[in-house]
C-alpha cells in the first residue's frame, strides 16, 4: 500500500499535469517511464514517439527495440535526475519500486505519476491502469479496443488450460526459494495452485513477507509444474539451474515440471497490454 507522502506526490503531479493532457494536442505529453508495463502500454497505445528515455539496465528482452532509439534514462532504482532535468519530459511514470525519497527528488525536476498497480481484482486494476495511461492522449477508445482483445485472448487461453494440473509459483533469489502469488496464473487463468503444507510459515524483512520453502517441501506439495521466476537471473546475479533443481525433485520421486519464466518480463516488467499477454502465453505454454 503507497504511503500517504507517495499519495500526495501522485495527486500534486497529477494536477500539474491536467493542463498538458487538455490543451488539445494530438501528441500529448512527453514520457520518461521507470515502469516496464506502462511502457509497453504507451508502445501498445501507439504514442511511442513521445518517450524521451527509458532504462537500459535490465530492459525486458521484448522492450529491446526501444533501446536504440531513445538515451539511457538510469536504472529502474536510480533515475538519472541530470537526464531528466535536461530532457524536462511531460511526464515520468514511476512505481512503488522507486521509494518515496526518489520519487520527491524526481517532482522537483518533472510531473511525477505513481502508476503502481492498485491492490485488489488484478484484472480490473490492468484495466484502470491502461485507461487513465491513454487519456492523457485522448485514446480511450483505442485502449477499450485493445483491452477487450487482451481479456478475449486471455479467456481463450484459460479455456485452453483447464485441465493443467496444479501449479506453484517461486520466486528464486541468490539460491534461496520462496512461495510467490501470482495473479496471472491464479487470477486470469485461474489455474489450481498446489496445497501448501502448514510447515511453510511466513518470513518478515523490512515490510515485505517471504514464504520461503525448501526441495524437501516442494517434493512434499508435489505440484505437477514448477514455474519459477528468477530475481536472480532479472538484476544479473546467478541464476537458478532449472535442471539442478528438476533432478533434485526427480530423486525425491516427484515427476513435477520445471519451468523458468522469461526473467525480465515476470521480475521486472507486467500490468500492461503487452507483458500480460505475453506472461499468459509463457504460462499457457508451461503447463500444457
Amino acid at each position: 500500500m503507497k504511503n500517504h507522502t507517495t499519495i500526495l506526490t501522485a495527486s500534486v503531479a497529477a494536477i500539474a499535469l491536467a493542463g498538458c493532457a487538455t490543451t488539445g494536442s494530438i501528441n500529448g505529453p512527453t514520457v520518461i517511464s521507470y515502469d516496464h508495463g506502462a511502457l509497453d502500454t504507451l508502445v501498445e497505445l501507439g504514442v511511442n514517439e513521445q518517450i524521451l528515455a527509458l532504462p537500459h539496465r535490465g530492459l525486458p528482452d521484448y522492450l529491446n527495440g526501444m533501446q536504440s532509439r531513445v538515451p539511457d534514462a538510469g536504472s529502474l532504482k536510480l533515475p538519472d535526475q541530470e537526464l531528466i532535468d535536461e530532457l524536462n519530459p511531460g511526464l515520468v511514470l514511476m512505481t512503488s519500486r522507486q521509494d518515496t525519497e526518489i520519487q520527491m527528488q524526481v517532482a522537483r525536476l518533472a510531473p511525477v505519476r505513481d502508476v503502481t498497480l492498485a491492490e485488489g481484482d488484478y484484472r480490473e486494476a490492468v484495466n484502470e491502469r491502461v485507461i487513465s495511461l491513454a487519456g492523457y492522449y485522448g485514446l480511450e477508445e483505442t485502449a477499450g479496443t485493445k483491452l477487450d482483445a487482451l481479456w478475449q485472448h486471455v479467456a481463450e487461453q484459460k479455456a485452453a488450460v483447464a485441465a493443467g494440473g496444479t501449479v506453484t509459483v517461486l520466486t528464486h533469489n541468490d539460491g534461496n526459494l520462496s512461495l510467490r502469488s501470482e495473479p496471472v496464473v491464479f487470477d486470469l487463468l485461474e489455474l489450481t495452485a498446489a496445497t501448501v503444507p502448514d510447515t511453510v510459515q511466513p518470513v518478515t524483512r523490512g515490510e515485505r513477507t517471504f514464504y520461503p520453502v525448501t526441495e524437501d517441501i516442494l517434493a512434499e506439495m508435489a505440484p505437477d509444474t514448477l514455474l519459477v521466476v528468477d530475481r536472480s537471473a532479472a538484476i544479473g546475479g546467478e541464476p537458478l539451474a532449472r535442471l539442478t533443481l528438476q533432478s533434485a525433485l526427480s530423486q525425491r520421486g516427484v515427476s513435477t515440471r520445471v519451468m523458468i519464466l522469461n526473467p525480465g518480463l515476470w521480475y521486472l516488467s507486467g500490468g500492461g497490454l503487452q507483458s500480460v499477454r505475453l506472461q499468459v502465453d509463457e504460462v499457457v505454454s508451461a503447463v500444457r
